[in-house]
């Protein structure tokens, strides 16, 4: 199983290192700080770093295809939650999550009413998935 980590921080390397203990899947670490995805990669032979950038679907699809990742790990901050869940979900790998995308409040009465549940953006996506056209 050769897998995309997105986030090289305290999460991300530690994940790492715990991977490199274990025979079960290849890693290619990405980090838009390069220096910090090398330095987690180093945790084993054959782990590769790449500089990616989380916002951009596109370029999180390419690397998924170019690597043959079957998953994306996703150790970043919740705000790149939803374009790393939409590209994983585009390239139809799997997808697996530190966090959850974020909740929002209610516009119009954001004391009184809920907004979006955090979680709530992926969920809905995932039940659209599964429905049949």
């Amino acid at each position: 199983m050769r897998i995309l980590l997105v986030g090289a921080g305290g999460v991300g390397t530690a994940l790492a290192r715990i991977a490199a203990r274990r025979p079960f899947a290849e890693l290619v670490i990405a980090d838009y700080d390069l220096g910090r995805a090398q330095r987690a990669a180093a945790a084993r032979d054959g782990y590769q770093a790449v500089r990616p950038d989380a916002r951009d679907e596109q370029t999180t699809v390419g690397l998924l295809a170019e690597h043959g990742c079957d998953v994306l790990m996703n150790a970043t901050d919740p705000r790149f939650v939803m374009p790393l869940f939409r590209a994983a979900l585009q390239a139809g790998t799997h997808y697996l999550d530190m966090a959850m995308s974020l909740s929002y409040p209610h516009p119009g009465e954001p004391y009184r009413r809920t907004g979006v549940k955090l979680g709530g953006e992926q969920f809905a996506m995932a039940a659209e998935e599964r429905t049949p056209a």
